[in-house]
């Protein structure tokens, strides 16, 4: 079935020329209301994306990512491996939000608060127009043979560029290995954490790789989000949009012409100028609707509001609306996909909130040691030996820890001491007997409920199994 003449654009992407090869985007630099209130949001997320590695709150850093010894702090509040049910709610209420969010207002995520875009937009595009200058001068400077002018241009960008993606590695290092970590790497220099170094060095050549030449490809390319948003946006969703209905009217877009009194003509209020494709960090034409690559930056409603005011036209012609305000001028209503969503993520954080108000402060395991089968002992003594795991999820150190039997009577033993304490976000491993009269063991394989106590006060309790005799005579 042939494609029809209108929806071609839908064929290729703006980053793929007609040979298969890249075509480089050379966007003009933005300038307007929304471009000032995303240089806002974007600087306030860098300076939290830049400190929060190096924030402790109560002694615990901020935001801590550190998969290799599987240790996670979010927002100050430490999580171990046995909290991963806790990382699986969170997971889920991420992306029943993200779900949310997208039928309601599109790709604004994508817009205003990736980093991705944020880095490359706020950062990278800014250094390249100090340095290149606007579109114009960009593409007159890759065309122009390699002189002493491009060459002392391209080769300040490039520096420049490493440096930056340098200290973003360094501060990704921080959300993985610590802060603390990190700082005593760099105090003790490269030659003495190598691996680290090397490391380092290939967290920095992927995001110069990203923000230097891949780009705006990753938002078009790699980004799974783009793909998402496809089938989750309706007509009701709020998004960057074209008012076709002004724009074209029954004459079409047409260039401007002073003193012509376009409402007689029929022709539409686009004036055809090309400042929102020019504009535009993906290439796009925002004009022939929407489109997988766009990512709601909101510069081609700059762009195209001061060439409404240029010509004395109202502004407003690109905008935030959905496809049912632009065709119907029906406004945003709260609708049952939304109510859906809503209640979904209301249930899941109830979830969360309840399972995290009841989450232990230490973590007990106690099993049987593998392989052991019980020990008769004098005076009618049945004995099993154990491996216990205590790990304190606390800023504070648990003191003076020892155990006791609450289901049976009995005693616990710990092996070479008598009691120990357990360090701040620490963890303890040991081995331990439990002896239990005969008269107790009722059957091959009883529960036991085991008390874990600071001093006097009962801290946590579990539970295990007690291998004895078939049957008691």
């Amino acid at each position: 079935m042939e494609t029809p003449e209108n929806e071609v654009f839908r064929d290729s992407i703006a980053t793929i020329d007609e040979k298969g090869k890249r075509a480089w985007i050379y966007p003009k630099k933005p300038s307007g209301r929304f471009y000032e209130y995303r240089k806002i949001v974007s600087y306030v997320l860098l300076a939290f994306l830049f400190s929060a590695p190096f924030i402790k709150v109560n002694g615990n850093q901020f935001l801590l990512l550190n998969v290799l010894e599987r240790r996670f702090n979010i927002f100050g509040f430490p999580f171990w491996p046995q909290d991963f049910h806790l990382f699986v709610i969170m997971m889920i209420i991420g992306v029943v939000f993200v779900i949310f969010f997208t039928v309601a207002f599109g790709r604004l995520f994508c817009g205003w608060i990736c980093p991705q875009t944020i880095f490359m937009e706020m950062v990278f595009r800014r250094i390249e127009y100090w340095i290149e200058g606007d579109r114009g001068k960009q593409i007159r400077l890759d065309k122009q043979p390699w002189n002493a002018e491009k060459i002392r241009k391209r080769a300040t960008k490039w520096t420049v560029f490493f440096i930056i993606s340098f200290l973003i590695a360094n501060v990704f290092l921080a959300y993985l290995i610590s802060s603390d970590k990190l700082l005593e790497y760099i105090t003790e220099g490269p030659l003495e954490n190598m691996s680290t170094f090397i490391s380092l060095l290939i967290f920095t050549a992927v995001f110069y790789f990203v923000f230097a030449w891949f780009r705006e490809q990753v938002c078009v390319i790699a980004c799974p989000y783009g793909r998402l948003q496809g089938v989750l946006l309706d007509n009701k969703s709020i998004v960057v949009a074209y008012d076709h209905k002004r724009g074209e009217k029954e004459v079409g877009r047409a260039k401007f012409k002073k003193n012509e009194d376009r409402v007689a003509s029929g022709k539409g209020d686009c004036i055809d100028c090309f400042q929102c494709v020019h504009v535009c960090p993906t290439g796009i034409d925002i004009r022939n609707g929407t489109q997988l690559e766009c990512v709601n930056c909101t510069a081609c409603i700059d762009a195209c509001d001061s060439m409404m005011e240029a010509v004395n036209l109202p502004k407003g012609l690109i905008r935030y609306a959905s496809e049912d305000n632009i065709e119907k001028k029906a406004k945003f209503t709260f609708n049952a996909r939304l109510k859906g969503y809503s209640a979904v993520l209301l249930i899941l954080t109830g979830i969360f909130a309840g399972m995290l108000f009841l989450r232990n402060d230490l973590e007990a395991t106690i099993l049987r040691l593998p392989g052991q089968l019980y020990q008769k002992k004098e005076n009618n003594i049945i004995s099993n030996v154990y491996t216990y795991k205590l790990v304190n999820k606390t800023s504070d150190e648990v003191a003076d820890v020892t155990f006791k039997l609450l289901s049976h009577e009995g005693t616990i033993t710990i092996v070479s001491m008598d009691t120990f304490d357990v360090a701040r976000q620490g963890l303890e491993e040991g081995t331990l007997y439990i002896d239990i009269p005969r008269s107790e063991v009722d059957s091959d394989n009883i529960k036991l409920k085991i008390g874990v106590y600071s001093g006097d006060e009962l801290i946590e309790t579990a539970k295990t199994t007690f291998l004895g005799p078939i049957s008691y005579q």
